[in-house]
């Protein structure tokens, strides 16, 4: 099954979720500024379905023909823009802003011919995570130079900062910004959540880390997808953590779901915070998803969303996550099916045996 084809299965699980509301009055031109990696085919198709029209700006180099029927310019945000100087737009979704000199540019560019400009930030852009309960108005994090264009851990959260303030200099209220904590579902490459699923499904000793009572946060694509759609229809504009609400869900939870769904023989051992940390777990991301309860990231798994619920975020349940992104893994290539996060099953021996002993 190839890239298109595993878009138009999770496309069905969205079309039953916009179904359920009339149909936007009026259809808006959106252009989004990606669109053919995670989550930008998720918005696409929403967005397709709800008869809007839309135009993907890239580099036409990753899935460039997924959407051949949409009109797509050719270009680079690093200083390659020539395709936005003409045109005018109801809303920008910018799901591909790293580098604030890139948002800066485009934004720039655009605030006099389009409405308003969405922007896909991350709960990274906090100044820290280890307060509880962290809402929209928590400091954001800040750079020694902000000059630094170099994306990697140590910039990641600040670079995001200043391409959210780059999007709010230029388009004041009209901007939104979302913040969504870890993304998740079927399309998520990077494995973090797809990890335990797809290892408790090899059944046999496992390494949990913590204990089951320990909360985690994420959102499923597809309900930032809706989100995102109601910012657009609806003309929502502002701050929003993305998140399910905490404790919502636990590691426990995860767990047990994921051996239910998959029937396994998995038996959990479960690693205190100072086993992880003896053995330098809670830096490596060996331990994806899951969060230390105490120090620094005290609070990563305790955002506060309730702004976004309260203008209509919606959570699907955890077990039609766990589902759902195990029958896309399954589809994946032989090669893509290496999990790119996680413990190695001998790195994870090892570790039990140190459990054990």
């Amino acid at each position: 099954m190839n890239r298109r084809d595993a878009i138009k299965l999770t496309a069905a699980a969205l079309s039953v979720s916009v179904s359920s509301s009339a149909f936007a009055t009026k259809s808006l031109r959106v252009l989004i500024l990606g669109g053919t990696g995670f989550i930008g085919p998720h918005f696409v198709e929403a967005l397709s379905a709800r008869g809007h029209t839309l135009t993907l700006f890239n580099r036409g180099k990753r899935n460039a023909a997924l959407f051949p029927k949409i009109e797509t310019l050719i270009g680079d945000r690093n200083g390659e823009l020539d395709a936005l100087r003409d045109g005018n737009w109801d809303v920008v979704i910018d799901n591909s802003g790293y580098v604030p000199r890139h948002v800066r540019l485009s934004a720039e560019l655009l605030k006099e011919r389009a409405e308003r400009y969405i922007f896909v930030s991350s709960i990274s852009a906090y100044a820290n995570l280890t307060k509880p309960g962290i809402d929209e108005d928590y400091p954001t994090a800040t750079l020694p130079d902000p000059s630094v264009e170099q994306v990697n851990g140590e910039t990641y959260g600040g670079l995001k900062a200043l391409c959210e303030k780059a999007v709010e200099q230029a388009f004041g209220a009209r901007a939104t910004i979302l913040r969504p904590t870890y993304i998740v579902g079927p399309g998520d490459h990077t494995d973090r959540f797809t990890y335990w699923p797809v290892r408790v499904a090899r059944g046999g000793e496992m390494l949990a880390p913590g204990t089951p009572k320990d909360p985690i946060q994420f959102v499923d694509v597809r309900d930032l997808t809706d989100f995102t759609r109601a910012c657009v229809e609806e003309g929502i504009t502002g701050r929003f953590n993305i998140c399910n609400p905490p404790r919502e869900v636990t590691i426990g939870e995860l767990l047990e779901i994921s051996k239910r769904i998959t029937k396994a023989d998995t038996k959990f051992r479960w690693a205190d915070e100072a086993f992880l940390e003896s053995n330098k777990l809670l830096d490596s991301g060996e331990i994806p998803i899951w969060s230390p309860t105490k120090g620094e990231y005290a609070g990563a798994a305790l955002v506060n969303p309730a702004r976004a619920i309260a203008r209509g975020l919606h959570f699907r349940d955890a077990a039609t996550t766990v589902t759902d992104t195990l029958s896309w893994h399954r589809t994946r290539p032989a090669e893509e099916q290496k999990l790119r996060a996680g413990l190695t099953p001998e790195r994870e021996a090892e570790l039990l045996s140190k459990l054990t002993g």
